[in-house]
């Protein structure tokens, strides 16, 4: 099943994506027994939004051996290691990443992101891990490289507003479609160039692990994101450019690229 989170002139709903590319709206949150309130939408009636609003989404830095190399910071880890993008950094589908004023090095990382279903995870073994997940997702890991380096971590560098693409929808059921989450083909490509290429097999800590490791480190709520790592071929990307991650059963997530708004909220003031 593919889920979706729309805008439509009523606002804003979840759904699910139809093979005949129409949007039935569902009742309330996707967790649990769906129920279709009877409205369906053309998907040219509706703007999609990023398919969940996650309380966090927890990161894993260095889970590809090509990517650990071609980064050159070091070994790659004996345990996964974790990171946190805020909230506010999730964009939608066709939203734009915004470069902050004077980087000259954002980069984009392509990565499967699991989405944490109703049980949530809480000590779980990785036995058990599998069933806390809801369903699948792309993300990039939109990343400051400079500031990467220059902070020694790296919460600036993932955390600015538009780093966290998501989407185009959560898919419930992979096995359904003769998929396994754990090989998986993944790419990004920017202008119809090729950047990376890699499979989820290539994990170095898979997801079964990932969960249960981090539900040891925090209890994952309902809709929490985590990102499972990125494969090699990271780079630059910059204003007026298009990035698209794909996954095999996941279709593509697209994002232009754009430069940030420097406006404030504070309004006029003194």
């Amino acid at each position: 099943m593919r889920i979706v989170r729309f805008a439509s002139q009523q606002g804003m709903s979840f759904g699910v994506l139809d093979g005949d590319g129409q949007v039935a709206q569902i009742e309330g949150h996707p967790f649990g027994q769906i129920s279709f309130t009877g409205a369906r939408f053309a998907q040219a009636d509706i703007r999609l939004l990023s398919p969940i609003l996650p309380s966090k989404v927890v990161c894993v830095g260095k889970n590809y051996a090509e990517h650990v190399k071609e980064m050159n910071t070091g070994d790659a880890p004996k345990e996964p290691m974790l990171f946190l993008k805020p909230s506010t950094s999730v964009i939608g589908p066709g939203d734009a990443i915004r470069i902050p004023p004077g980087s000259t090095n954002v980069q984009h990382e392509v990565e499967l992101a699991v989405v944490i279903g109703a049980r949530g995870a809480r000590n779980v073994s990785p036995e058990q891990a599998m069933a806390s997940i809801f369903g699948f997702t792309i993300g990039n890991d939109v990343t400051e490289r400079d500031m990467q380096k220059s902070d020694g971590q790296w919460t600036r560098a993932k955390g600015f507003d538009s780093f966290c693409p998501l989407g185009p929808w959560i898919e419930t059921d992979l096995p359904g479609l003769g998929l396994d989450p754990a090989d998986l083909e993944i790419t990004c490509s920017v202008d119809g160039e090729l950047r990376q290429s890699g499979r989820t097999s290539q994990l170095l800590f898979g997801i079964p692990t990932l969960i249960s490791y981090i539900s040891r480190v925090m209890t994952l709520l309902p809709g929490d994101v985590v990102l499972t790592g990125t494969p090699s071929g990271v780079g630059p990307i910059r204003a007026g450019q298009q990035v698209e991650c794909a996954i095999q059963g996941l279709g593509t997530l697209t994002s232009s690229v754009s430069s940030a708004d420097p406006v404030s909220t504070a309004g006029g003031g003194l």
